[in-house]
């Protein structure tokens, strides 16, 4: 069997008791960073080994962890935060035991860009999730469909990214355009700001930005609506 399962984005206790049962369970868990993962695992006494799975590696082991899967173990992957396959490692291994029909499941739990979503005051009855912009090439081209769309966007960004991506964005959609910074989400100094964006770029050009960014941005038909 294999578990998708999401892992605390900040807060150590935003984990779920059937979570932290799989992970004790389990023959193997497929951690991106095992550095990280392991001061989680170690929190909650957890001693399942673990084994690298990232980006870097994942083209060459999917098979083989597909292999020990279909021979019947039980393996858990787990990303440094969040719900694993959303802007982090596997779709690939979830594509392969499709593929092969071996049984799979992702269990609900924590990702970055649902309370973000939520707080900021901006519709969100229908969105488009974007995830990370490209950092050169087709960014320009992503912008641009962006700015267009009648319905709010997420970003996720980098917070040493975060001011030029801001005013990138008031560059195509305008400066009236309303948007929100979420960042530290479930952390001691999380911060959820809904502004306009020159005066989110004016915000965040005053400050050291630290932390996971999500960006959200109310979609072309609703420029008009006043700050949230």
């Amino acid at each position: 069997m294999f578990y998708i399962l999401p892992t605390p984005i900040g807060n150590l206790e935003d984990i779920t008791l059937r979570t932290l049962r799989i992970l004790k369970e389990a023959d193997l868990i497929l951690a991106e960073d095992t550095r990280t993962s392991g001061k989680l695992l170690k929190h909650y006494e957890v001693a399942t080994p673990m084994r690298s799975y990232h980006a870097h590696n994942e083209h060459n082991i999917v098979e083989q962890i597909a292999d020990h899967l279909d021979a019947g173990q039980t393996i858990a992957l787990i990303s440094d935060a969040g719900t694993p396959g959303i802007s982090d490692p596997g779709f690939l291994l979830v594509r392969e035991c499709v593929q092969r029909k071996i049984p799979l499941t992702c269990l609900p739990g924590a990702t970055a860009f649902v309370p973000a979503l939520v707080v900021s005051g901006i519709p969100c009855d229908k969105f488009f999730f974007e995830g990370f912009l490209p950092h050169k090439k087709g960014r320009q081209t992503r912008l641009l469909f962006l700015a267009e769309l009648p319905y709010t966007f997420v970003l996720y960004e980098s917070p040493y990214r975060l001011v030029k991506c801001l005013e990138q964005l008031q560059e195509h959609c305008g400066a009236d355009r309303i948007a929100a910074v979420s960042r530290e989400i479930s952390k001691v100094f999380e911060e959820n700001i809904t502004d306009t964006l020159p005066n989110l770029i004016e915000h965040f050009k005053a400050k050291k930005v630290k932390g996971e960014i999500v960006v959200v941005v109310a979609g072309k038909e609703n420029t008009s609506n006043k700050k949230a």
